[in-house]
């Protein structure tokens, strides 16, 4: 199926990591040029330099999401070097995990900036352009936690949530536009943050990591972890042209984890 967003300019956020660079390969594969943002540099730099390989336009950006005022910087040297962007990949990282109650303001306010703030940031960054153009995706990566709340996951459960509230609203305004907004949660996808929450959650049961594992896996109907590829194809397609009359929504990649309807 030809996607239809050869030579589109793609934003992906957290692209140094599992799933933003997963993301970030699928789209390059499809012939989107692509700037991968990453508080790691080194990280950032080395998915952009493996994209330059296979042929790919790519950019690699240094970026701390918690510093907004230098959102418009980054913005312009995208435009800049690869053009206007097209396509925008939220994906943030995650707070570290705590439970809901008792923890500082401090913590709520920093991760509130980095994870929500940054996020409604940078879209309004790049909104005029697409609606200029009659043409934007923007596609926000959270958690399964907003849908069934993750234990000892406070921060992330209260903080991803909000962005839900905020994309559906935002695909209202700017349908008519050509742009759609849509929220994609992931399950239990096979990347560096969900060994560490296994290896959190052995520590503090004092159980074997591989037993942690195991039980997450029998959580799952399909029986197994994702492939972090398998949730960047559902991203690449809505990104996609062929996604044009999907907005608003909220995309499960899960594997049939949650329970609920």
């Amino acid at each position: 199926m030809d996607l239809g967003i050869a030579g589109k300019t793609a934003l992906v956020l957290g692209a140094g990591g599992g799933l933003g660079g997963a993301i970030a390969r699928t789209l390059a594969s499809e012939g989107v040029q692509i700037a991968v943002a990453d508080i790691d540099g080194a990280a950032a730099e080395t998915v952009a330099e493996e994209l330059r390989c296979t042929g790919a336009r790519a950019l690699a950006l240094t970026w701390d999401l918690a510093d907004l005022a230098s959102i418009d910087a980054h913005v312009s040297r995208i435009e800049s070097e690869l053009g206007p962007v097209d396509i925008l990949v939220n994906n943030t990282g995650g707070p570290p995990p705590t439970p809901v109650a008792g923890q500082a303001p401090e913590l709520w306010t920093r991760h509130f900036q980095s994870m929500v703030l940054s996020v409604v940031a940078i879209t309004d960054r790049v909104l005029p352009g697409m609606q200029s153009r009659g043409f934007g995706r923007i596609v926000t990566s959270t958690s399964s936690g907003v849908i069934a709340p993750i234990p000892n996951l406070g921060l992330s459960n209260a903080l991803r949530a909000s962005l839900l509230g905020w994309s559906k609203t935002l695909a209202r305004e700017v349908g008519k536009y050509g742009i759609t907004s849509n929220i994609v949660l992931p399950g239990r996808v096979a990347t560096a943050r969900i060994q560490f929450l296994d290896e959190q959650k052995a520590r503090r049961e004092n159980r074997e990591v591989r037993e942690v594992a195991a039980e997450s896996v029998a959580s799952i109907p399909v029986g197994r972890y994702g492939e972090p590829r398998e949730y960047a194809d559902a991203v690449a397609f809505l990104a996609s042209e062929r996604a044009s009359y999907i907005t608003g929504s909220v995309i499960r990649v899960d594997g049939g984890l949650l329970a609920n309807i």
